[in-house]
This record gives structure tokens, C-alpha cells and sequence, in this order.
């Protein structure tokens, strides 16, 4: 999946997306990354890599150029239709 467009669940700093870079075990590396705060419009993570999120309610960070998460639980490759979604910050008042 390096170099792919992906959502990833960590055991304790939440949800980022981003373009995968590297993983070792449970440490992932992602560019282009952003957290995701709150979403509506999907009920998992799985709804979330196929769609993205809504527009409205869904908070997404600016992006960072590069993080590195250390305890990563699950990897999910997304959808175009997600990705494009997912790649616009959204942090409305």
C-alpha cells in the first residue's frame, strides 16, 4: 500500500489520513497528512476510505507534510471518491 491514499486508526492519537510513506509493525509513516476530528456521514472507518465524510459537521486538520503514528490498529486503503473527499480541510466555526 506505500504510496496509497489512506485512513488509519491509532490506538490513542485517533484518525489521519494521508499518502502511506512506510510501515514497521504498528509505526506508520504518512504525508499529506490530516486528523480527523469528528465525522458524520459514515458509521465506520470502512464508509469513511469508500465515501469520505460530510461536508458540514466533519472537522479535518490543514495537513502536516509528514507524521509518524506509533501504535497504528488497522491501515484501510481508500476509494477515489473517498480520498478527494478526505484531502479538503474542513474546520468551520
Amino acid at each position: 500500500m506505500i504510496g496509497t491514499f489512506v485512513v488509519v486508526r491509532t490506538f490513542s492519537a485517533g484518525v489521519h489520513v494521508g499518502e502511506l510513506v512506510s510501515q514497521r509493525g504498528k509505526c506508520v509513516e504518512l504525508s499529506n497528512a490530516r486528523r480527523i476530528w469528528r465525522w458524520r456521514g459514515a458509521n465506520t472507518l470502512n464508509e469513511i476510505a469508500l465515501r469520505g465524510v460530510d461536508e458540514e459537521y466533519s472537522r479535518i486538520s490543514e495537513p502536516v507534510p509528514l507524521i509518524r503514528l506509533t501504535e497504528a490498529v488497522e491501515i484501510i486503503p481508500c476509494a477515489n471518491e473517498a480520498a478527494a473527499n478526505l484531502r479538503r480541510s474542513r474546520w468551520g466555526a
